[in-house]
């Protein structure tokens, strides 16, 4: 049987005030990589971290020349940070992942196969089971994407888990505009109103066990409402998809 072959991998993490979970996160993060990828490479994006995040991924760059960090001057959230990072990636596919690890990195062949099998340009992730990350925050999760199937007519089942693989060219044709954690929704949502085909692939979930979530706070909850309602109108365009291959940009030059 003809093996498939390796495509380069860019591996997108936010990270904020991450000390406890970063280096762990980069080690399997390597591991996976190495084994999955032809080519990778990890870029970190600092939202402005006050803990000792930025000065332990230096020290995995000094070990690892394929490890980048971008630094933000003030903290801007998720999407903002995510944005950072897409437009520094470099590579053909593209993974985000969260630093806290919240699936095994080793899942990044199966999801390249299913991607290959599929002849999908988005892979996302749902969780098997999100009831592990407390009553609360599987009330809202629910609700949520609920709320973003109702509202755009889109099949997807867990549309805020990290887990999100895709080509190149989704990228470039997709302009994101989300600062907060809309970006999950709107990034899925814009691609398909562009034609790209979506995939769902079924994960292991590992809730945080270190360090502290910022992501379901209620400041966060409430500006992913007030960027739905000044996004809504651009992410209910439908727009042909551009077919003609375009040239990748120009990397973004990371700062340390």
């Amino acid at each position: 049987m003809r093996s498939m072959r390796k495509p380069s991998i860019s591996l997108v993490i936010p990270m904020f005030n991450e000390q406890a979970n970063i280096e762990h996160a980069i080690e399997f993060a390597v591991e996976a990589l190495s084994q999955h990828a032809s080519e990778y490479e990890i870029v970190i994006v600092d939202d402005a971290s006050t803990d000792e995040s930025p000065e332990l991924v230096c020290r995995a760059i000094a070990g690892n020349p394929r490890i980048k960090l971008i630094s933000h001057d003030f903290n801007q959230k998720l999407g903002a940070s995510l944005r950072t990072g897409f437009a520094a990636a470099k590579n053909e596919m593209i993974l985000y992942m969260d630093a806290d690890l919240p699936f095994d990195p080793d899942v990044l062949g199966r999801a390249v196969r299913a991607m290959n099998l599929t002849r999908a340009d988005v892979l996302s992730g749902y969780r098997f089971d999100r009831t592990t990350e407390g009553l609360k925050r599987t009330i809202y999760s629910i609700f949520y994407n609920w709320l973003i199937r109702v509202l755009f007519r889109i099949s997807v089942r867990d549309v805020n888990f990290s887990f999100k693989l895709m080509r190149r060219e989704v990228l470039e044709a997709v302009q994101l505009r989300s600062e907060g954690s809309l970006i999950d929704a709107e990034l899925i949502v814009k691609a398909r109103n562009r034609g790209f085909v979506i995939q769902q692939m079924g994960l292991d979930y590992f809730p945080r066990v270190l360090g502290t979530s910022h992501l379901s706070s209620p400041a966060v909850i409430l500006k992913i409402f007030r960027e739905l309602v000044t996004l809504f109108p651009d992410m209910r365009k439908r727009v042909p998809r551009n077919r003609v291959p375009v040239a990748p940009p120009a990397s973004a030059a990371p700062k340390t």
